[in-house]
């Protein structure tokens, strides 16, 4: 796809983007040596690479880059019974790499034209969506064409049947791995006041809440980086195309599990829901690993993960259907009609599991889970509403003060900078002394939440004092209130912690506080004013006003105010309850929660930790307008781009060069003097091609071989190298003169690492996905008229390695 232009850019007001360096970037520096299967950069890819074939001069590989014939449809017996001529017959349809082609005049140009050759993504970089999912559809087809008959169809159907052996297992594992984080925490839960006296060898209180938030925070901080917080912005971030060594490695998976144990079981205001997304994508990752077929291919390991990550949510809150539609809403980037009914069969898989193992033994899959055995009244909708406006409220504020928090921790005037596990000992310790004297704070979050969902007719013990009535219920509603500002400010303190920590449970507690709170005084009014107007549809004799309603109703808003989320929270808790006639008043918080919560703060809590950290995610579902800047004033111009002229260079100079600048790709053009645009070579091609031409397991090239990267017909290809394979040389490009609104669009829709943009096929510049993330979310305009290719001179670029994710992206420094 290319767009040209006759004339240059017309002359107007120069722009350039300045952003200022992430508050908080963390270095995931670990030790942990499983491969995530998100870099490709092992042996093993090559060696399933059609072209390595071609490249050991494999004359019978049928792969090539041509476009074949389209194949005649088979009868149906030939889909069964093969001749022995088939295969000659499949591998003769095609026109090999060293063949000529009757079909173009340069026949020997004709089979290396395409997106080139792959040996992997190095860390912490984009992929490449387009080529991944050409890669598949060739599999496919190479697949197809050389199986025929009966074993061939069954070769065919064990392919296609892989994805669902892992989805199944990933649920298995999943619903396996949250019964016994549920079993462990409330018997650590249990442990943590202590054992009875009164057996043979005495009792003592040897464990408590502290010790487990430090335990956790010492497995996290020593052993796996990545296993802390929710890790959802990551899996977003992954999800987008971006490659993160180890995160989803099974140390990550091992050091997570036994982290939520002592995590939650500490007491802390944390939950265990949106961490079990990172879990059910580690189990997806370590068994994607059996499959070949999934394990090579990054675009279809994406769908994969997406699948698993519904698992993660339907085993936290017993909501299948809700986290297809979490992964939908919150996780995904790319998520085909296929991928939707392979996130069910796995949350299916997983909830089903969970049910099976049965944790709490109460039949439930989990503890929260409340039925209710009324229905709400007309007059219901305007507390509803106000219950709405708090959830918003709650949720703005809440990711303005957690932000806030996370950049202090990041800054130099944080006392604990690199006392990581102290910071984790003192809040822990701070929460136990102020959660004591309050009896709803003592409980453990899940508890909490379970008494303020249900009916006080279906509570056996009032424990923690909540069905008082008369006078005694003012006091009540008093202390919710206070809870609710207390666990606003803990769970604001404690989100960011290096701990296994989510917020959606959080989350929901507050909002069940104030809620209740609210359901209660709706409920004094009621009692106090039983004639009036207002209440005449009350039954007499008869509870009219449900308390527990309001709780799901005031957590399902503040999980909207939070997350952003709204059709995925409303079926959540439309599965908790299992009350349909409670669909609209749920629907109405959440759509009010939302509307108030980007009022205050445009990015729900997880897109404002992309954000904060810095990870080039572009967001395919945001709307917001993108201004009608021309490329020309934002891309890096070709004067500060290091370019590969087609010839002239030997692969010494091209590993000088490779020494010289830390670019992760070069443009490839004609010369300096007519930059025509060949295509675009990586960084991690052109190293692997050049070490492999010199090795003598290779070519043993010398040193000083001429290097080619366009169609050189005199060239000696015994003593040159043709690096031409290796290059992209169909790029995406458009012309100088378009808008940012069109790359923009291209970017978010084609998930493209780079677009050239040309002018009457000459370069005139390169901007990365980095580049137009910078613009977008810390860039303003000036009327410098350096454009970002400028800008980046004032950047420090060690300071940018030790900042690890923002390490250098294609074709440019920072």
């Amino acid at each position: 796809m290319s767009n040209s232009s006759s004339s240059r850019s017309p002359p107007g007001p120069s722009v350039s983007v300045s952003r200022a360096p992430p508050v908080h970037t963390p270095d995931y520096t670990s030790d942990d040596e499983d491969e995530d299967g998100l870099d490709l950069t092992s042996d093993e890819l090559l060696n399933e690479d059609p072209w390595r074939n071609e490249a050991a001069g494999d004359e019978d590989n049928d792969v090539t880059s041509e476009r074949a014939q389209k194949p005649k449809k088979p009868s149906f017996a030939s889909r069964f019974l093969s001749s022995p001529l088939a295969g000659l017959q499949a591998v003769a349809s095609n026109t090999g790499p060293g063949q000529q082609d009757t079909k173009d005049a340069a026949g020997l140009d004709w089979y290396v034209e395409g997106p080139g050759r792959r040996v992997g993504y190095d860390n912490l970089t984009a992929i490449d969506w387009i080529y991944e999912y050409s890669k598949e559809r060739t599999r496919v087809q190479h697949l197809t064409a050389n199986a025929p008959g009966l074993v061939g169809q069954l070769k065919v159907l064990v392919d296609a049947s892989q994805i669902w052996w892992v989805l199944v297992a990933t649920g298995v594992a999943v619903g396996g791995i949250a019964a016994g984080i549920d079993v462990a925490s409330d018997w650590l839960g249990d442990l943590k006041t202590g054992v009875c006296s009164n057996v043979e060898h005495g009792g003592k209180l040897y464990l408590n809440k502290v010790l487990f938030a430090a335990a956790a925070s010492i497995l996290v901080t020593r052993f796996s980086p990545y296993a802390k917080q929710s890790g959802i912005p990551e899996i977003k971030t992954v999800l987008g195309g971006f490659v993160i060594r180890h995160f989803l490695g099974a140390w990550t998976l091992s050091i997570k599990a036994v982290g939520l144990c002592l995590a939650v079981a500490s007491g802390m205001w944390l939950g265990k829901e949106g961490p079990l997304v990172h879990v059910a994508c580690c189990c997806a990752n370590l068994f994607m690993k059996l499959s070949s077929a999934i394990n090579t291919n990054e675009a279809k390991k994406r769908e994969t993960l997406s699948a698993a990550a519904a698992s993660g949510i339907s085993v936290a809150f017993g909501a299948p259907i809700g986290g297809v539609l979490f992964s939908l809403e919150q996780l995904s980037y790319y998520f085909p009609d296929k991928t939707m009914w392979a996130s069910f069969v796995c949350a299916m898989v997983a909830a089903v599991t969970l049910q099976a193992f049965d944790p709490f033994r109460t039949g439930k899959l989990v503890l929260f889970q409340v039925t209710y055995h009324s229905g709400w009244h007309a007059f219901e909708l305007l507390p509803f509403m106000i219950i709405g406006v708090l959830g918003g409220l709650y949720g703005g504020l809440f990711i303005k003060l957690n932000m806030r928090i996370a950049a202090f921790r990041a800054s130099a005037k944080n006392p604990f900078q690199g006392r990581s596990v102290l910071e984790v000992i003192i809040v822990a310790l701070a929460t136990a002394l102020i959660s004591y004297p309050i009896t709803f704070l003592r409980a453990q979050s899940s508890e909490l939440v379970e008494y303020l969902f249900a009916e006080c007719t279906d509570i056996p013990a009032d424990d923690l004092g909540l069905c008082k009535l008369g006078i005694a219920n003012t006091g009540v509603i008093l202390i919710l209130l206070i809870s609710s500002v207390i666990g606003f400010l803990l769970a604001s303190l404690t989100f960011g912690l290096q701990i296994p920590a989510g917020i959606l449970l959080p989350s929901m507690a507050v909002g069940a506080l104030f809620g209740r709170s609210v359901g209660l005084l709706v409920e004094v009014a009621q009692r106090n004013h039983s004639n009036s107007i207002v209440f005449s549809a009350c039954e007499p004799d008869i509870p009219c006003v449900t308390p527990g309603t309001y709780a799901v109703i005031g957590a399902a808003a503040a999980l909207a105010g939070a997350t952003r989320m709204t059709v995925s929270i409303v079926v959540i808790m439309f599965e908790l309850t299992g009350a349909l006639s409670y669909v609209l008043p749920i629907m109405v918080a959440v759509m009010l929660a939302k509307w108030t919560g980007d009022g205050i703060h445009k990015r729900g809590i997880y897109e404002a930790w992309i954000h904060l950290n810095g990870y080039p995610f572009l967001d395919n579902k945001d709307d917001t307008p993108i201004p009608d800047v021309p490329n020309a004033q934002l891309m890096t111009r070709i004067d500060d781009l290091i370019c590969i002229t087609a010839a002239g260079h030997s692969i010494a100079s091209l590993q000088t060069l490779l020494q010289q600048h830390r670019f992760r790709g070069f443009p490839v053009i004609t010369s300096l003097q007519s930059p025509t645009l060949l295509g675009y070579i990586s960084r991690t091609e052109l190293t692997y091609a050049l070490a492999s031409a010199c090795s003598p397991k290779g070519r043993a090239l010398s040193k000083h071989a001429e290097v080619y990267l366009m169609h050189a017909p005199l060239a000696d290809p015994t003593t040159t190298l043709d690096l031409r394979p290796w290059m992209d040389q169909t790029p995406i490009t458009l012309s100088a003169l378009s808008t940012l609104m069109l790359t923009n669009a291209m970017f978010q829709k084609l998930g493209l690492r780079y677009i050239a943009f040309v002018e009457r096929g000459e370069l005139r510049g390169l901007m990365t996905k980095k580049d137009l993330w910078i613009v977008l979310n810390n860039g303003e305009v000036t009327t410098t008229g350096q454009g970002t290719g400028a800008l980046r001179e004032h950047f420090d670029e060690e300071q940018e390695d030790e900042r690890g994710l923002l390490g250098v992206e294609h074709g440019e420094r920072g």
